[in-house]
C-alpha cells in the first residue's frame, strides 16, 4: 500500500484539511494531559525536586522563531563553457538540494518504511511510539529509541543541533520540547514539505548530507535514477551515519537494508519480484568499486585556489561581508560560480607540466627538495620539535649532504636515519611531516588580453599536496629580470618622455650615477656603441636600458609600474634595523626591486600592451549566483588606458624582433605561422628564468626557478614550454594568423640607426660598418625631421688607413663613410670612427704627381658645400679637390657633418 494513501481515504498531504487540524488539536490536548502525567510521575518519583520539568512545553523555542529549512549547501564552480569543474563544501554543507518531485517515490517509501511508517497518519508525534519509548527510556536512559517521527528528527537536526546531549536530563528535556514543536510544525507545513526538508537535511555518511549528494557519493548517479536496492541502502544509513556507512560498514548496512526491503514488501510498496531482485543485487561490490574511483585524494587546482581568494575578497569589498561571512557563503552558501577557466587550454597546460621531459633532468639539473618536521614527547614528558635545519646539522659531518636529492628513496633513507637517532624507547611521536618538492619549480598564467580573463594557470609543478597551498603564480613574488625593461624603462620613454624606437643611446661602459658600480650587459664583454631603443630591446641591452630610465627618471618609471597593476612595488620602507628600501632607482630598469613581482601581475601588464594599452585587472570569474539563482556578484573589471595605443604598438613591434632575431628566438612556433611578441628575462646567477609574451589572442608569462634561489644551468627550457603550450592552444582552436593591429596613429620613416635621424643616401647606406638605414615606426608627430649628422664621407689612403693628403698616390685613394663619434672606451663602433690623422706614409719626398679627387656633392644647397664639409684646404688654404686635409679631427671642429 502507498504510504501516502494509507489511513482514511479523505486524509490528504496538505495540512489545510479540516480533519488534520482537528486531529492536531486533539493531539495537542492529549500531549498536554500526557505531559502533566509525566511531570506528576516525575515529581512523585525519581525526579522529585527537579522543578525544571515544570512548563517544559512553554520553555520550548517559539514555533515562529525556528527554521527547519536545511542550511549549508555545496557551492558549484563552472568553467567558461558551463562545465562543472569543482565543488566546495564546508562542515555539514556537502548538500545539493532537490525538491520532493525530484526524489523518486521508491526512495521516499524506503525512508518512511524504516524511519516513520505512520508518517502520513500522525500529526507530528507517534503516540504508540511515545509510550514504547518512554518506558524503554526509563529503563535504559535512551529517549531516542523508536519514538522519533520524521518531523521530530527534522526539528532535532535543525533546532536542537542534532540532539547530541551528553546526559539523561538534557536528552529528556529536548525530547519533550521536540515533540511539542513537531505537533505545531505539522499545523504549518504539509507532509511533502516536511519530507522534502528532511531528505535534504539528513546526514548520510561519508561527509554527505541529503539524498542527492549521497546518491552521487555511493552510486555516482542522480537521486532520480536510484533503484529499489540502492534506495534501501541510503534509507538504511539514516539511523547511524557512521555505523551504517555502506563503504566502511557494509555488513551493518546490509542488515538494516534487509529490514527496509521487508518493510517495503510488507506494506505492498514493492512486488515479490522486485523484492527478490533487490535482495540478489550485489550492491555493495558496486559501492566499493565506485568508492575506489572517488576516493583518490584530490585537491583544488591552482586556478581554484586563486578563485577562492578573489571571491572572498570581492564579497568583503563589494558586499560588505566580514571574512567569516564571506568564507561561510563560499563554502556553505550553495553558490554557483561561473569562472573564466578554459578547460581545453588548462588541459594543454597540465599535460605539458606533467611531462618531465620539458624540465631539467632529475639528478643533474633537477632535484627533490626535502623539508622535514618531527615532534616528540620524551618519556619524561618534555616535548622537542625538530626541523629541517636540525636534520642538516645532524649530517654536517658529511660534506656532500644537502637537502636536494636525486631520488625520493635517498631522501627517505636520510629521514629514517635521523628519526631513529632522535626517537628513544619510551618516546611518543606527536607529529611528523616529510615534504619532497621537485625543483626547479615553475608557474604559468595565460590571459585573454581582450577582456582580462585568466583562462589557465599553474602555480607549481609536481603533485599538489593540499588546498590553498603555495601558489607560485599568484602568491610568490620573484625578481622579474629583463622582462621589466619593457615596462619600467621603455614604456614611459616612448609614452611620455619624447623618445622613439629610433632614439640612440651609446652602449659603452657606464656606472650608476650614485655609485662606482658598473652596469654590465648580459654578455658582459661587448659594447655595441650607438644603439637604437629598438635594438636595445631586441638584444636585451642593460646599459642602454638604464640610461633610458635615467632620461625618463626613476620616479616616472615607478609611477607607470603602479599604473599597470603592480602592487608589490616599494615606494619607501624602513626595516626594523633602520635600513630604508625603495624601488625608485635606476636598478628598477633591470628588474632589480625589493620584493619582486607575481607572475599574475606581470602577465596582466603585458596583456595591457597586447590590448592596445588598455589595462584590465585579471579576473577569475564572470558572475556568482546565490542558492536561489539570483545574481550575488557580477564581475565587470574596469578598463584603464594606461599608455597610448601607439606606444603599445611600438613596444609590440620591438618585441616581435626579440622573437624574430633577438633573445627570444626559441619561442618561435614550429608548426604554424602566428605573430608573436615578447621579452625574455633572467636574473643574477640565473636564479629566475622568465618569458612574457603574447599573440593577437592570448598573453602568457612563465617563470621557472628554485624556490630557494639557486642558480640554474639550463637557461632556455621555460621558452620551450611557453612555445609548445601556446602553439597547441592556437592549433586547438584553429586560430587565424592575423597581424597585430596597427593604429592610425602610427607612421613610418627611413632613419639612420646611428643617429636616429633621417637617413642620408650615399652616407648612411654606405657606412663602412654596414648600412644603417632602416624603416622605423613612429607615433604621429614624433618622426625625425633632421638628417643624419654622424656619418661623413672622406677620402682615405688605403696604404696608411689615414685621411689622404695631396701626396697620396691616386691608386691608393678610396672614399669611405665613417662615424663621427668621441669615445672613451672601445665599442663595436671603434673601428669605424673617422680617423683623426692624415696620411703619414706619403709626404713631399714621395710625391709623384698632384692628386685631384673631387668630393662628390651629396645634394642640396645648389651644390655649394652640400656635403656639409668645410671647403678643402692644404695647410689651411682652400684647394679645389673637394677634400679637407687640414684639421686634426677631420671634420672641422664638429661642424662638417652630413645634414
Amino acid at each position: 500500500m502507498d504510504f501516502s494513501k494509507k489511513g482514511t481515504a479523505k486524509k490528504q498531504h496538505q495540512i489545510k484539511s479540516t480533519s488534520r487540524k482537528v486531529a492536531s488539536k486533539v493531539s495537542v490536548s492529549f500531549f498536554r494531559v500526557f505531559l502533566i502525567g509525566i511531570v506528576f510521575a516525575a515529581v512523585i518519583g525519581s525526579f522529585a525536586g527537579l522543578g525544571i520539568l515544570k512548563g517544559l512545553a512553554d520553555s520550548a523555542p517559539s514555533i515562529d522563531q525556528i527554521n527547519v529549512v536545511p542550511t549549508g549547501y555545496t557551492t558549484n564552480i563552472y568553467d567558461k563553457d558551463g562545465n562543472l569543474i569543482e565543488t566546495l563544501a564546508g562542515a555539514e554543507a556537502n548538500r545539493v538540494y532537490v525538491t520532493i518531485d525530484e526524489i523518486p517515490k521508491v526512495l521516499q517509501d524506503c525512508v518512511i518504511s524504516i524511519e516513520d511508517e505512520r508518517f502520513y497518519e500522525h500529526s507530528g508525534i507517534d503516540i504508540r511510539g511515545i509510550f514504547r519509548a518512554f518506558f524503554s527510556g526509563l529503563s535504559q536512559g535512551n529517549f531516542d529509541e523508536g519514538a522519533s517521527t520524521i518531523t521530530q528528527q527534522l526539528i532535532k537536526n535543525q533546532v536542537f543541533d542534532g540532539g547530541a546531549e551528553d546526559n539523561f536530563t538534557d536528552r529528556f528535556i529536548r525530547k519533550v520540547q521536540e515533540q511539542y514543536l513537531a505537533i505545531q510544525l505539522e499545523e504549518r507545513l504539509d507532509k511533502n514539505s516536511i519530507l522534502e526538508y528532511y531528505m535534504n537535511n539528513i546526514n548520510l555518511g561519508a561527509g554527505t548530507y541529503g539524498v542527492q549528494t549521497a546518491s552521487k557519493r555511493y552510486f555516482n548517479k542522480d537521486v532520480g535514477e536510484l533503484t529499489l536496492s540502492e534506495a534501501a541502502v541510503i534509507a538504511a544509513i539514516a539511523q547511524s551515519p557512521t555505523n551504517m556507512n555502506p563503504i566502511t560498514h557494509p555488513d551493518n548496512n546490509a542488515d538494516r537494508r534487509l529490514q527496509v526491503l521487508k518493510n517495503m514488501k510488507k506494506h505492498g510498496l514493492c512486488t515479490e519480484e522486485e523484492y527478490q531482485e533487490a535482495i540478489n543485487d550485489d550492491v555493495y561490490s558496486r559501492i566499493q568499486s565506485i568508492n575506489e574511483e572517488q576516493s583518490t585524494t584530490s585537491y583544488y587546482s591552482y586556478f581554484v585556489d586563486e578563485l577562492i581568494e578573489q571571491v572572498i575578497e570581492d564579497l568583503q569589498q563589494k558586499k560588505g561581508y566580514t571574512y567569516t561571512q564571506a568564507s561561510n557563503a563560499l563554502y556553505s552558501g550553495g553558490l554557483s560560480i561561473y569562472t573564466t577557466l578554459d578547460s581545453k587550454i588548462q588541459s594543454i597546460v597540465d599535460d605539458v607540466y606533467s611531462n618531465q621531459d620539458y624540465f631539467p633532468e632529475i639528478g643533474k639539473n633537477s632535484f627533490w627538495e626535502l623539508t622535514y618536521a618531527l615532534s616528540i614527547q620524551k618519556k619524561d614528558g618534555t616535548t622537542i620539535h625538530y626541523h629541517t635545519n636540525d636534520l642538516v646539522d645532524f649530517f654536517k659531518s658529511d660534506s656532500s649532504f644537502s637537502t636536494y636529492f636525486s631520488s625520493k628513496k635517498e631522501a627517505q633513507k636520510r629521514v629514517k636515519k635521523f628519526k631513529n637517532a632522535m626517537v628513544e624507547d619510551g618516546d611518543t611521536i606527536l607529529g611528523e611531516n616529510t615534504s619532497l618538492i621537485i625543483q626547479p619549480q615553475s608557474s604559468l598564467v595565460i590571459m585573454d588580453q581582450s577582456n582580462g580573463q585568466v583562462v589557465a594557470l599553474v602555480g607549481g609543478r609536481g603533485e599538489k599536496t593540499g588546498n590553498r597551498t603555495l601558489n607560485r603564480a599568484t602568491n610568490t613574488a620573484r625578481q622579474p629580470g629583463s622582462t621589466f625593461k619593457i615596462l619600467s624603462a621603455y614604456l614611459p620613454a616612448l609614452d611620455s618622455a619624447g623618445m622613439t624606437l629610433a632614439s640612440v643611446i651609446d652602449d659603452a661602459p657606464y656606472k650608476y650615477p650614485d655609485s662606482n658600480k658598473y652596469v654590465n650587459n648580459w654578455n658582459r664583454e661587448t659594447y655595441e656603441g650607438l644603439t637604437t631603443l629598438r635594438d636595445a630591446i631586441t638584444n636585451s641591452m642593460n646599459i642602454v636600458t638604464v640610461k633610458t630610465l635615467a632620461k625618463v627618471t626613476p620616479q616616472v618609471g615607478f609611477d607607470y609600474l603602479k599604473k599597470i597593476g603592480f602592487t608589490t612595488m616599494v615606494d619607501s620602507r624602513t626595516s626594523d634595523n633602520g635600513k630604508v628600501y625603495s624601488d625608485i632607482n635606476l636598478s628598477m630598469a633591470l628588474g632589480g626591486i625589493t620584493d619582486g613581482v607575481t607572475n599574475l601581475e606581470l602577465t596582466a601588464a603585458y596583456a595591457a600592451i597586447a590590448n592596445g594599452g588598455v589595462y584590465i585587472k585579471p579576473s577569475f570569474y564572470t558572475k556568482i549566483l546565490d542558492h536561489d539563482n539570483k545574481v550575488l556578484l557580477k564581475n565587470n573589471p574596469t578598463e584603464q588606458q594606461v599608455m597610448k595605443e601607439s606606444t603599445a604598438f611600438l613596444l609590440t613591434s620591438a618585441m616581435e624582433d626579440v622573437i624574430k632575431k633577438g633573445t627570444g628566438t626559441a619561442v618561435n612556433f614550429t608548426e604554424i605561422n602566428m605573430p608573436l611578441a615578447g621579452k625574455t628575462g633572467t636574473t643574477s646567477d640565473d636564479n629566475d628564468l622568465w618569458f612574457a609574451g603574447f599573440t593577437p589572442y592570448y598573453t602568457a608569462a612563465i617563470w621557472s626557478g628554485y624556490d630557494n634561489n639557486l642558480s640554474q644551468t639550463n637557461k632556455s627550457y621555460q621558452k620551450i614550454i611557453w612555445r609548445d603550450i601556446m602553439q597547441r592552444i592556437h592549433e586547438k582552436y584553429d586560430l587565424e594568423s592575423v597581424p597585430f593591429n596597427k593604429p592610425d596613429s602610427i607612421v613610418t620613416a627611413k632613419i639612420c640607426t646611428k643617429s636616429g635621424k633621417l637617413a642620408v643616401d650615399g652616407l648612411c647606406d654606405k657606412y663602412i660598418g654596414g648600412s644603417t638605414v632602416r624603416t622605423e615606426y613612429f607615433a604621429k608627430g614624433t618622426a625625425p625631421t633632421e638628417k643624419c649628422d654622424v656619418h661623413v664621407k672622406v677620402t682615405i689612403c688605403k696604404d696608411s688607413g689615414q685621411i689622404a693628403n695631396e701626396f697620396c698616390p691616386k691608386s691608393s685613394l678610396e672614399e669611405r663613410v665613417y662615424l663621427i663619434k668621441e669615445e672613451k672606451s672601445p665599442t663595436t663602433d671603434t673601428p669605424y670612427i673617422l680617423p683623426s690623422a692624415t696620411c703619414t706614409k706619403h709626404n713631399s719626398k714621395t710625391f709623384v704627381t698632384p692628386i685631384i679627387t673631387p668630393f662628390p656633392p651629396l645634394g642640396g644647397n645648389n651644390g655649394n658645400n652640400s656635403n656639409g664639409l668645410s671647403p678643402p684646404t692644404i695647410n689651411g688654404n682652400n684647394t679645389d679637390d673637394g677634400i679637407n686635409y687640414g684639421n686634426n679631427n677631420g671634420y672641422n671642429n664638429g661642424n662638417n657633418r652630413a645634414n
